[in-house]
């Protein structure tokens, strides 16, 4: 393995620390070493910070200022995940600021699917006669920031479905009881996977039979739980439940279809739930509308957590992207509940078609985790 891609790897490691902190923005990482003759000297790393600015370069840049002085930015080499900006924001473009810091040399992992960069930031950068490379990594950075271009491409978030069940694929027996099915060791790694995403979905009946909590209760990520978001088509759900009674703590969000009872809705925003009203489709809120809702709203990285309901309407559609299936070395049997219902097969050419992508051992369960195949 080459210097360079350890050092992008290093980059990329940075970059995760922004999932689900970031949006609208990516998550980014960036390292900046002194010139090879120079020795190749680590003197700054960043990575984008909390709502999505300061960006990773510039936290890079002010840390290697600091550190070392301005002088030895001069033909630095700067390892970044994605490309830098080249519009002006709320902050100056990216590229310009690597620009007057003199550097040296660029490497790039990914460029920017955004149409106000993509390809800009490099063009920039090689127009003031910087040396700039470009794909180091670049799968690696695509996943990192699956989510970001998700939402640039098809104006929706990226949507990773989490289910829990026993080995025989149940996620309760019979009379509905399913706490716990999975241990410990898994449930916390629910509980991390909530801190990395923008937001986290359930459908109302969800709340109604389980009254979640829906927050990040890890150690020390208490305040990385994501935007809650209830799929509620004609705003059913209680005011009594715990995602409204601390709405005010924690956002939560409630789609429910156009024209909704207007005094649920006042209750609602009354509680500090902020109502938003997309298309129906059969009577229910419409899931692309309402992907597509919280993707003009910024959402990048979009966690499912059930139920069934919202599960198979998600999986019927398409618009599975990730599916994080937590199996436990128990049965239940026939009589228990699955975890989706009918998806309307015929044929096996109509089967959601997944690609297994890694399984692991936690604590005494498995995570298997699979991608959706084009």
């Amino acid at each position: 393995m080459s210097s360079d891609q350890n050092i992008m790897l290093t980059a990329l490691r940075l970059a995760r620390r922004g999932l689900g902190n970031v949006w609208p923005n990516p998550a980014v990482g960036c390292v900046i070493v002194s010139a090879a003759e120079n020795g190749g000297q680590v003197l700054g790393r960043g990575w984008t910070q909390p709502g999505g600015r300061p960006h990773a370069e510039t936290v890079a840049l002010d840390q290697a200022r600091a550190q070392f002085g301005a002088a030895a930015l001069v033909g630095a080499q700067v390892f970044v995940t994605l490309e830098p900006c080249s519009h002006t924001g709320r902050t100056p473009p990216c590229a310009d600021a690597l620009i007057d810091a003199g550097v040296g040399r660029v490497v790039i992992a990914c460029e920017d699917p955004d149409p106000r960069v993509s390809g800009s930031g490099t063009d920039r950068l090689k127009a003031a006669g910087l040396q700039v490379e470009t794909g180091l990594c670049q799968r690696e950075a695509e996943t990192v920031n699956a989510g970001f271009m998700t939402r640039v491409r098809e104006g929706r978030p990226l949507v990773t479905l989490k289910t829990a069940t026993t080995s025989d694929g149940r996620i309760a027996t019979r009379t509905g009881e399913s706490q716990w099915i999975t241990g410990s060791a898994a449930r916390a790694h629910a509980h991390l996977m909530r801190a990395t995403h923008d937001a986290i979905a359930v459908g109302v009946g969800t709340v109604a039979s389980d009254d979640p909590s829906l927050t990040s209760r890890l150690p020390g990520l208490e305040n990385r739980s994501p935007l809650r978001v209830v799929f509620d088509s004609n705003l059913r759900v209680s005011p009594k439940a715990q995602v409204i009674r601390t709405a005010g703590e924690t956002p939560t969000w409630v789609i429910a279809c156009k024209g909704a009872d207007a005094g649920r809705r006042q209750m609602l925003e009354g509680a500090g739930v902020h109502v938003v009203e997309v298309a129906s489709q059969d009577g229910h809120v419409d899931l692309s509308a309402a992907l597509q809702a919280l993707g003009e709203a910024g959402i990048t990285r979009l966690m499912v957590e059930g139920g069934a309901l919202v599960s198979t309407a998600l999986l019927r559609a398409g618009l599975v992207d990730q599916l994080y299936w937590f199996r436990a070395p128990s049965l239940i049997g026939g009589d228990g509940v699955p975890p989706f219902g009918d998806l309307g097969v015929e044929d096996m050419s109509e089967v959601p078609s997944f690609k297994s992508v890694s399984s692991t051992p936690i604590g005494d369960d498995t995570l298997d985790i699979f991608v959706r195949v084009p």
